[in-house]
């Protein structure tokens, strides 16, 4: 039986370090928040995660983040995050003169 939770992770702190680490930290931080609210030993991130922080750069991540965890075994020791809400990505304007 696999169980599926979805979670909304606030990455405002993650604007209080430098520039050229925010992306890097808001994957960990997204990682030790599975960890800690699931009790788990080992947590896949999809890479719709991946993309969905880097989107906008290195610099600014997203401010928050809707993640569905998926338990993966019986005892939930291996989870899965996958982005909850998925995010297409921005077109350019039609008829555009740039």
């Amino acid at each position: 039986m696999l169980s599926e939770s979805i979670y909304v992770i606030s990455l405002s702190r993650l604007y209080w370090t430098r520039r050229y680490r925010r992306a890097a930290r808001a994957l960990k931080y997204v990682r030790s928040f599975i960890k800690r609210h699931t009790k788990a030993e080992k947590v896949f991130i999809d890479e719709s995660v991946n993309h969905y922080i880097f989107t906008r750069r290195y610099d600014r991540p997203p401010r928050k983040i809707v993640v569905a965890v998926m338990k993966l075994d019986q005892e939930g020791k291996v989870v899965k995050a996958s982005l909850a809400v998925p995010i297409e990505p921005a077109r350019a304007m039609e008829g555009s003169t740039q």
